[in-house]
């Protein structure tokens, strides 16, 4: 799996994804969210309001069946662990006085 990250500095959401699906094409916005100690990976969707009033949600990426995603999800989690292991986080703190 060809996927590289970037870092993101906004609340829950530690990283970004862009996963390479073949040569030249790529898929953006896989997000990569920290809650607590768990690490967990937030697929693409489009979302957009429908006639009805209601928000819609459509899937960017499409399985075949459940296990297949969790599988997909945990190779991207893998990823992501081995490259933070390599670049880990930098904190810059700045003192106003």
């Amino acid at each position: 799996m060809k996927i590289r990250f970037k870092d993101v500095s906004s609340g829950i959401v530690e990283a970004r994804g862009i996963w390479e699906v073949q040569d030249g094409v790529y898929i953006n916005e896989i997000t990569v969210l920290k809650k607590g100690h768990d690490v967990s990976i937030e697929l693409p969707q489009k979302n957009f309001k429908g006639k009805d009033g209601r928000f819609h949600y459509l899937n960017i990426i499409n399985f075949e069946d459940e296990n297949k995603e969790i599988i997909f999800k945990l190779e991207v989690k893998d990823a992501y662990l081995e490259w933070r292991r390599k670049n880990k986080k930098v904190l810059v703190y700045s003192d106003n006085d």
